[in-house]
Order: structure tokens, then C-alpha cells, then sequence
């Protein structure tokens, strides 16, 4: 089959988190099994940056607004993998300093920004290659499904063609005032409770919850949470009325990129059947935070995050004053909100024996961390997928995680010898700091603790599963349109 991705994200191009990284993952996978995958992503200024001069493949598309008509090109960014990457270009609207905002907040004009994107590749498909289904990904494409079934919808060559919809991170939503809708020819009656409309604005993530032939979310576990009202961000009903199409399908680890028996940014490399090289990562990663000196049975707690309240850092926050006084040291990694970036830098300053921060975005450091440590900490408040833990686990680098998204469905703390982590469920200081002594205690034991290392190491979360099970999501909506 030919699948479309249409995303506002994609590594190696454009990145600002977990988004970029399935969208250039995933589709490689499919085109292995045997089916044709084109993807379309905006021409930013830092894509530009990085490719210049792309063949036009399509000079012009015109996208109608109520009062004006913009213009957008189709550059060929070649065959990556096997999968054919155009770019949408638009300087008004992509050739931009950041993606989605400057630091005092959001482009007001986002929604103007990705309806364009959202219809410039519908427009293209119909000239390039008409998909059997689209494949779109959180709010800033949620205008793929909504004008499928709106203002195309009497098209004879797309009114059969699927779309489903993966949301990331139910968090983002898209919202706008009313006064969008004419411009982007909607139609009013789709501005009501049960479609587009949530407290007198247009919400797009609603709206495509609404209109996909099928939805899928980054988890099995985040599936369930996001029908609830702690985790639904006001879509919980939603979420539930569309429960027999909404599928949890858990994001995979790219091993070619993250294993540390080829691992090109780390010290020494090292395998479940030969752990000689992970003393050596953990030395390296010591003196790349300054921190040389640390005696063997002290635990190496790592941390490569963005600093937020979403990332549990509250809880770490709380507990630092009785962590400092175990036998343990802690080396985070990261970016975030100025306040925890603040908050880790003065505790760094506080115990410099035990505590060591780096506030910046390190690719190298960050597989350092992930190779060096002996566990690593995930106390998220809500974790969609997660990757971290996954790269922990390939990197016999022990995760401590709260149970929750993909965090519940990848970590196994189980009496019975099968556990691969420590877990804790109560979103509270208490809890986190328990599970961390977990750990701790069981790192003394260097029989049990190489146990748990392997057992981490052998687990397979490869993207070949879930490329199988959305395959099997494209076949179901593709049959329920024909």
C-alpha cells in the first residue's frame, strides 16, 4: 500500500521532541515490509539550512482563504531509506527563527501556518500519488482528516481515502479563535460541542478525534489514560466515544542509533554477554561532569530530560535533601523551564560532591549518561511513550520510573525474577524516593543487579512490532472506506 505521513516534525531535519523522531523511524520500517511511504514536512529556515537548492517538483499550489489566496512550492528532498521526503515550502509562513514559537509564546498565526501545510498535502498528493491512506500526526496536521471530510469531501479522488491520526502527547491541542473557520472555508456547522468546538474556540486536536478513521496513541497504557479525566485534558470523552477505533501502539527505540555495542559516542563498548566496557563508560561520564573520584559501590543516578514540572522534576526537587544523604551521585543533562534549570544549578552548587548539572541539549553527552550510569530516572507526571527508559534498558542502565504511559507498559518490577527497573504509582515524593532506595539496595548486590542489567538488555523494542501493528490499522480503515 502507499501510506502519506504528513508531520510538522522529522529527524534529521526538524526536531523539538518525540514527534520528529517516529516520523523518521517509522516510515523505514514500512517501506522493509514491502509498502510504498511518502512524507511531507514544512520547509523551515532550519531545514533549509541544512538542504539548499532542492529540485521543484511542484512550482506552484494555490490555498484559498476567505479574503486572500496564499501560495506554497513542493521541493524533493530525495529517497531516504526508501521513503520519498517532500518539503512544503512557504517562506511567509515557514522561514521562521523556531518552529512553533518565539520565547514570549506561540506564533499567533500557527493555525493559518499548518492549514496550509495540511492542505498543500492533500493538494500535492493528488498531483504525486494518490495514497490508500494518510497518516497524520498531532494538532498541526489535525486539518488533514478535518478537511478530508469537509471541504474535499465530494472529491472522487480522495472522499475514499482514510486517514488516521496519531496523537503524541494529548497535552497540545490546537487552539484558535472561532473566526478561523471561514478563513480556513470551513463550514459554521462544524464549529458545535460535538465536532470542532470546546468553550467558544476552535480546538483542531478535537476536531480530528472527530473526523480520522482511526486514532492511535504512543502506548498501550497512555491509550486507557488519556480516557480519563487526569490524563484527557478535557478530550476524555471524546477519547472515549472513539475507544473501538483508538489503538495503543508503543513507539520503538532506533538500535542502530542507540546500542552500546556500536555505540560511536561513548567511551568503550559493551554487550549483556560482555559488561567489561560499561566500568569504563561510567568513568568517562564521571569526568565529563567533573566528578572523578566516585568509589565503585556508589550509584550513578543519571538524568537526560527537559527540565519541567511534566518530567517529575517537583518530586526530585522535594527529595534532594534526604538523597544527598545516601551513597549515591547525581549527573543530570538537559534543558527546560528556567525555574528547575535554576532550581538544579544552585543544588549542584549546594553539594557539589553529589550533585552535577549540565544545562544544554548534547547529543553525545546525552548517550554518555545513558552508557555511564548505573540507573536512570524517570519520575514523569505523565509519559506518553517515553524513549529514555528504552535506551536505558538497551544500555543495562537501570530505570526508576513512575507507572504511567509508556512507562507502565516498558518496566517490570515483579517478585518472580523478572523485573527489568523499579517502579513507583503514587505521583508524590515519598513514593519516588522509595523506589530510588529500591534500586539503590539492589545495585549492593552485584549478582542480582547484573541480572536486572541483562534482563534489560535482551529486551527487544525494536519498531519492527509496531510498524506490524499499524499496518494493520492502515488495513482496517482502508477496508471500512472501500
Amino acid at each position: 500500500m502507499h501510506i502519506v505521513f504528513a508531520a510538522s516534525e522529522c529527524v534529521p531535519w526538524a526536531k523539538t521532541g518525540g514527534l520528529a523522531d517516529v516520523v523518521g523511524a517509522l516510515p523505514p520500517v514500512l517501506v522493509r515490509m514491502g509498502h510504498r511511504v511518502t512524507t511531507f514536512v514544512p520547509y523551515y529556515r532550519q531545514v533549509a539550512k541544512k538542504l539548499s537548492d532542492l529540485p521543484v517538483v511542484i512550482p506552484s499550489l494555490t490555498m484559498p482563504y476567505t479574503y486572500y489566496q496564499r501560495y506554497a512550492s513542493v521541493l524533493d528532498g530525495g529517497v531516504h531509506e526508501g521513503v520519498q521526503v517532500y518539503f512544503i515550502d512557504c517562506p511567509e509562513m515557514f522561514d521562521r527563527e523556531n518552529l512553533y514559537a518565539t520565547p514570549s509564546g506561540d506564533y499567533p498565526d500557527n493555525w493559518e501556518r499548518f492549514g496550509l501545510f495540511s492542505r498543500a498535502v492533500i493538494e500535492a498528493s493528488k498531483i504525486l500519488g494518490v495514497p490508500d491512506v494518510f497518516h497524520a500526526h498531532d494538532w498541526q496536521t489535525a486539518l488533514v482528516p478535518i478537511f478530508l471530510r469537509s471541504i474535499y469531501f465530494f472529491d472522487p479522488v480522495l472522499r475514499r481515502v482514510p486517514c488516521v491520526f496519531t496523537i503524541h502527547n494529548a497535552g497540545y491541542q490546537g487552539w484558535f479563535p472561532s473566526d478561523i473557520m471561514p478563513h480556513l472555508l470551513l463550514p459554521w456547522d462544524m464549529f458545535t460541542m460535538d465536532k470542532l468546538e470546546m468553550y467558544d474556540k476552535v480546538n483542531l486536536l478535537k476536531g480530528a478525534l472527530v473526523y480520522a478513521d482511526a486514532l492511535t496513541t504512543v502506548s498501550r497504557h497512555y491509550a486507557l489514560e488519556i480516557q480519563t479525566s487526569e490524563f484527557g485534558n478535557g478530550l476524555e470523552e471524546f477519547f472515549r466515544r472513539r475507544k473501538a477505533d483508538l489503538f495503543g501502539i508503543l513507539n520503538g527505540v532506533d538500535y542502530a542509533e542507540w546500542d552500546p555495542a556500536h555505540d560511536k559516542h561513548i567511551a568503550a563498548h559493551y554487550a549483556a554477554d560482555n559488561l567489561k566496557g560499561k566500568k569504563e563508560c561510567r568513568r568517562d561520564l564521571l569526568h565529563a561532569f567533573g566528578m572523578d573520584g566516585v568509589e565503585d559501590h556508589t550509584a550513578v543516578l543519571g538524568i537526560v530530560s527537559r527540565f519541567a514540572t511534566q518530567k517529575g522534576f517537583d518530586l526530585l526537587a522535594g527529595i534532594m535533601h534526604e538523597l544527598v544523604k545516601d551513597d549515591v551521585v547525581l549527573l543530570a543533562l538537559g534543558t527546560g523551564e528556567e525555574y528547575y534549570e535554576r532550581l538544579l544549578g544552585e543544588l549542584a552548587l549546594r553539594y557539589p560532591d553529589k550533585v552535577r548539572v549540565q544545562v544544554r541539549y548534547d547529543n553525545t553527552m546525552a548517550h554518555k549518561v545513558e552508557a555511564g550510569s548505573d540507573i536512570f530516572l524517570m519520575p514523569s507526571r505523565y509519559e506518553p511513550s517515553g524513549l529514555n527508559q528504552m535506551y536505558s534498558l538497551r544500555y543495562g542502565t537501570v530505570p526508576v520510573v513512575r507507572s504511567t504511559g509508556g512507562l507502565e507498559d516498558t518496566i517490570r518490577e515483579k517478585p518472580d525474577g523478572k523485573a527489568n527497573g523499579f517502579k513507583f504509582h503514587g505521583y508524590n515524593q515519598e513514593d519516588f524516593l522509595d523506589a530510588i532506595r529500591r534500586a539503590v539496595a539492589a545495585f549492593q548486590n552485584k549478582e542480582e543487579w547484573e541480572e536486572i542489567m541483562k534482563r534489560g538488555m535482551e529486551e527487544d523494542f525494536s519498531w519492527d512490532k509496531p510498524a506490524a501493528e499499524y499496518i494493520k490499522v492502515y488495513e482496517r480503515v482502508i477496508t471500512n472506506r472501500t
